[in-house]
């Protein structure tokens, strides 16, 4: 029997979503996705020993301010990450510019280049990279100038289909609308559970599949932020699912049939916008009618309908203030490092 990993491998590309060298080793995953979260998993694994080793003697070599030489040294792990990455999936691997700039256009797009300039000195090509920006406005302006400049980029913390009409405006390569955190935040509002078919996170990313595939926009559409199998099951046939290595074991170890969910023709018939989708997002009266997210998203309507979608906007500041400890803790792992 073919086990519904191999089954999910026929319809989407499937991405690894850890900086763990074993497990990527393991699944065989076409990409990989890492952040400051998992940069800091993989700096316990004696794999990384080495790049730990490396980067602190590197650093202890510089002089000047010891704060900003911790977060040199920290961007220099998450390129040795990054790097040891790519030697192990033939696609891309994405890394993430500093979620403190999440709300600077100039600023991403400065740390950006320093990534692609840093991957570049090691033989890594800006083809096998992709840039994480949080989808902020000033994050999607970012993304904007860096694919102008032949920068891919995929917009995380995406929780809305303002961000990804945006995103796509910007001609974003790639979007991750995180699933998982969607389903947590109505979960608790709520009160109850929901099955794989309602849940929150699940029809959001169907809602903006069908979006992009009936317009012929792209942008890829990465799922990911996964709760249980289940809701990657129901988006089964989605450009790409990014899966913990938990979540893959579990695909791996189930061979039962597994169900085509999502694909460009049943996406062409569905019918994307409706009325209560509108006043949901706070159009109204004469706006609602004629507003069919045809034209580009501007600034004005983009913040707005993000100030309407309280979950949007909770789940985006609190991954950005999530990210931002994160990397603060792994700068503070590299100063007792370079102090010891």
């Amino acid at each position: 029997m073919t086990s519904k990993l191999e089954q999910l491998r026929s319809m989407t590309v499937v991405v690894a979503d850890t900086g763990d060298i074993d497990a990527v080793a393991r699944f065989k995953p076409v990409d990989c996705t890492t952040n400051p979260t998992l940069v800091l998993k993989a700096l316990d694994t004696p794999a990384f020993a080495p790049a730990m080793a490396e980067a602190v003697a590197w650093g202890r070599s510089q002089s000047g301010d010891r704060f900003k030489v911790a977060a040199a040294v920290a961007d220099r792990l998450a390129i040795s990450v990054g790097f040891e990455l790519s030697r192990l999936v033939p696609g891309r691997v994405s890394t993430e510019v500093d979620a403190a700039l999440s709300f600077d256009t100039a600023a991403s797009v400065g740390k950006a280049r320093e990534i692609i300039a840093a991957y570049d000195a090691r033989g890594v090509s800006r083809e096998r990279i992709l840039i994480k920006l949080a989808s902020t406005w000033e994050g999607i302006r970012a993304a904007e100038i860096l694919q102008a400049e032949g920068i891919d980029c995929n917009m995380t913390l995406l929780f809305n289909r303002a961000q990804a009409v945006a995103s796509a405006d910007a001609r974003a390569f790639l979007i991750s609308p995180f699933v998982g955190r969607i389903l947590d935040w109505h979960k608790k509002a709520s009160g109850r559970d929901f099955t794989a078919a309602e849940d929150p996170g699940v029809r959001s990313v169907r809602d903006i599949y069908a979006y992009y595939k009936r317009r012929g926009v792209a942008t890829v559409v990465m799922a990911a932020s996964f709760r249980n199998t289940g809701e990657i099951e129901a988006l089964a046939g989605c450009d790409r699912l990014t899966i913990a290595p938990a979540l893959l074991d579990e695909l791996a170890r189930d061979e039962a049939p597994l169900a085509r969910a999502l694909s460009p023709e049943t996406a062409a018939a569905t019918e994307l916008v409706q009325s209560e989708d509108l006043v949901a997002l706070g159009l109204v009266g004469e706006e609602a009618q004629r507003h069919d997210f045809t034209r580009p998203m501007s600034e004005p309507l983009f913040r707005w309908i993000m100030n309407e979608d309280p979950m949007a906007t909770e789940k985006l500041a609190e991954g950005i203030r999530l990210f931002a400890r994160d990397l603060a803790t792994l700068r503070g792992t590299v100063l007792r490092h370079l102090d010891a």
